[in-house]
């Protein structure tokens, strides 16, 4: 039922000389451009037209950053920017830079890659005519690219506001950050499934595209207040504790019964196993069953499981 990889997890990189790297650009209006670092000793980043990289966006500082490549290392330094410059979700004054890290200036977010040092690349990012310009919203990319834990890291880290639109091959996701802290999500408008656990069911999505959109300051109901360090801990162990259990769930699709008679007794369930064996009696499908539980997904799904052990429900035969 559910899949996902942790971004925190992956093996450290190994060392490539930066004649042979790139910054390329995953997010905002400058998406699929590169960069080619290890060209020049230094690299001026901002929205002054005569820099090294131009990058025109009201968020970017004229003189936003700076690039120092040596032989063997790539240094990035703040030049005392309005909105700051963050590598890998870190506000930095000046740090280095290696293969796979991401830096975030402005809207931008750029990755660094490993190039063939032989291929001609462009000494400038490519800058989008004005009326692609126009069009473009304030934030977008692949969560292919930049997968959702990293990227909501980033924008707490930056105290971006704005509503983060996640679309999967099947599912719309919306989650609202005020200032860099989550105050709202939904998928697909669905009003019985609580922010939270749309927000932990958003995570575990590895495939699709994002967009930040302005946010609408106007309050809805059910409004929270989560920083996205702790949803990011408590989202993961969920997902890790689920795809633990997860061969042994029913599809989303399977429907479930309440055998007749009924032998066990009802009094030995727990608070939450009685609310999902009544869930069960009313709604039958295991997705129903999910989105209407006041609890998470994960105890929901050990308690279906548990009740399908103990003979309280069944399995509708295919």
């Amino acid at each position: 039922m559910i899949e996902t990889r942790s971004p925190m997890e992956s093996p450290a990189p190994k060392a490539v000389s930066p004649q042979k790297l790139a910054l390329r650009f995953i997010s905002g209006k400058y998406q699929g451009g590169e960069y080619p670092l290890g060209l020049q000793a230094e690299i001026v980043v901002g929205r002054s037209s005569d820099l090294d990289m131009v990058l025109v966006e009201d968020m970017v500082s004229r003189r936003h950053a700076r690039l120092s490549c040596s032989e063997s290392q790539i240094f990035i330094e703040d030049l005392g920017s309005t909105n700051g410059t963050f590598v890998n979700g870190e506000k930095i004054a000046r740090a280095s830079l290696k293969e796979g890290d991401r830096v975030l200036i402005g809207t931008s977010i750029l990755k660094v890659v490993s190039v063939d040092p032989t291929a001609p690349m462009p000494r400038r990012a490519e800058m989008p005519s004005a009326a692609r310009a126009a069009q473009t919203r304030t934030m977008t990319g692949s969560i292919d690219e930049i997968p959702l834990p990293d990227l909501l890291q980033l924008l707490g880290s930056s105290k971006k506001s704005g509503q983060l639109v996640v679309r999967s091959d099947d599912d719309v996701g919306r989650i609202n950050l005020r200032k860099g802290v989550v105050v709202f999500a939904s998928i697909n408008d669905l009003s019985e499934v609580p922010p939270l656990k749309s927000i932990f069911r958003i995570l575990t999505w590895a495939h699709g595209s994002f967009d930040l959109d302005p946010l609408d300051e106007r309050p809805l109901p059910g409004e929270i207040s989560a920083s996205v360090q702790e949803l990011l801990m408590e989202g993961l162990r969920q997902i890790d504790e689920l795809n633990a259990i997860r061969d042994r769930l029913p599809d989303l699709g399977a429907s479930l019964y309440v055998p007749r008679p009924l032998e066990p007794k009802l009094g030995k369930l727990s608070p939450i196993e009685l609310e999902v064996f009544q869930l069960a009696y009313n709604h039958d499908q295991l997705a129903t069953v999910l989105n209407h539980s006041q609890s998470t997904d994960l105890e929901t799904a050990k308690a279906v499981l548990q009740l399908l052990d103990a003979g309280f429900l069944g399995l509708v035969a295919e």
